[in-house]
């Protein structure tokens, strides 16, 4: 048995996780400044999905870190890779197939909302711009399957600048915001799951995420 344990059923651990939150909070404000704004909004019980922008190699370890409930984030399976694999796992973060529909780290995300826990995802699917242009499904998939409301969650930090030692990452001791938004639900209220429901609730989501990022661009003078 490891130091952390594995959760009921197979499932990542809650324990780990919250392992992994009190880890995060030290490096994040150790490495950089984080302003925390609107965490209040976050349910304080019950399954709950945090959709985060992902621009820098930061924004889940800053969110894990910031965040008031301790989270399991679908975190592609090339980052496990030698001790960093067996780290993860113990923290209870899920190992997702980005190429497959990986029926795995499925079954364990929904068991995390299942359980009442928090999912976190990247609905981009990869570091990018940051300002979800792009939408994967599968957000509105575990919003709808798992009855959870998503919470937007905006990352913002400095601009990554060309030629930098260490690319995609915010320079040291700078200012980062996390805003966390109101929560949401993506679907329609009929629990349909039908491509064309999932598809109205990916727009639907993409809405409210967007107008959410604008809004923290605003407040934050990002």
């Amino acid at each position: 048995m490891s130091l952390w344990g594995r959760g009921q059923e197979g499932l990542p651990s809650e324990r780990g996780a919250e392992v992994g939150r009190r880890i995060g909070v030290g490096l994040m404000y150790g490495l950089w400044k984080p302003r925390v704004l609107g965490a209040w909004k976050v349910p304080a019980t019950g399954p709950v999905i945090f959709a985060v922008n992902h621009s820098h190699n930061i924004d889940g370890p800053m969110v894990m870190g910031v965040a008031p409930r301790p989270t399991h984030f679908l975190i592609k399976k090339e980052a496990f890779v030698g001790p960093l694999a067996t780290f993860l796992t113990g923290i209870g973060q899920l190992k997702v197939d980005r190429a497959s529909a990986d029926r795995t780290a499925i079954t364990q995300a929904l068991g995390v909302l299942a359980a009442g826990g928090t999912l976190g995802i990247f609905p981009e699917g990869t570091r990018g711009e940051g300002d979800f242009a792009s939408l994967r499904a599968g957000l509105a998939y575990f919003a709808v399957r798992g009855g959870a409301p998503i919470v937007p969650v905006a990352v913002l930090g400095s601009t990554v600048e060309r030629g930098r030692l260490i690319k995609a990452l915010p320079p040291l001791r700078s200012r980062v915001d996390v805003v966390f938004g109101d929560p949401f639900e993506a679907g329609d209220g009929s629990g349909r799951r039908t491509r064309r429901a999932l598809d109205e609730a990916t727009e639907r989501i993409q809405k409210q995420l967007a107008s959410h990022l604008e809004d923290a661009r605003r407040l934050t003078g990002r």
